[in-house]
């Protein structure tokens, strides 16, 4: 099973040049072609050392897409819910479709459908805690009237990203920011109709293995 690496028990030095070389490995050759030596190489450290901290080249990548991507796409309240899901929506779209981001994702979400240490860590580390952050972003948009009582906050999350890592697996052009809005408008107007309807999943529940490119 991965777990996080334990910052007390390595070189902030080492560990940052590590992460920096693999998304840069990445970009240069493609996630494919990316090897533990040649990050090692990179980043002047020894395998080792990597190997010690990462069990797989899929959790470096991993650790490295998810400190970056949090930082990126934060669920700011600002009072206004379609705004802040534009900025939010917008924020991720903006990383999945940029290098080195949008290659190393898209590396990971394949490799995680044959490894799966990897794929329980795409779903510990980034998936669940960000799908949990994304519900509750909607609750208090609920309680503060924007929102119907009874919405089924869940597939909300579900509808808002499916659309973005749809065309993100399938490469397709990304969404520009009229095309977000537009989703956006469309969940928020789907969960006015539909307050009453039975929810799909417990809030912040971690999805299926399956549903994991859809709700990160």
């Amino acid at each position: 099973m991965i777990t996080s690496p334990s910052s007390l028990r390595r070189s902030e030095r080492s560990r940052r040049a590590t992460l920096d070389a693999a998304l840069e490995l990445c970009t240069e050759k493609g996630y494919g072609r990316v090897t533990i030596e040649a990050i090692a190489a990179r980043a002047g450290v020894s395998k080792k050392t990597i190997y010690r901290w990462w069990p797989s080249k899929g959790a470096v990548m991993l650790e490295a897409f998810t400190e970056v991507f949090v930082g990126a796409t934060p669920f700011v309240d600002t009072g206004d819910i379609a705004a802040d899901l534009r900025t939010h929506i917008n924020g991720a779209v903006k990383m999945v479709s940029t290098p080195p981001y949008g290659p190393a994702y898209a590396g990971i979400l394949s490799e995680m459908h044959h490894d799966d240490d990897l794929a329980r860590a795409v779903l510990e580390q980034l998936v669940g805690p960000r799908f949990e952050a994304a519900v509750g972003r909607l609750r208090g948009a609920q309680e503060q009237g924007q929102v119907p009582a009874g919405a089924d906050l869940p597939l909300a999350v579900e509808m808002l990203y499916g659309p973005v890592y749809y065309r993100h697996v399938l490469r397709t052009p990304a969404q520009d920011e009229a095309t977000v809005a537009a989703l956006v408008s469309h969940v928020l107007r789907s969960l006015a109709g539909a307050g009453d309807a039975a929810p799909a999943g417990t809030p912040g529940e971690v999805p299926a293995q399956g549903d994991a490119a859809a709700r990160s």
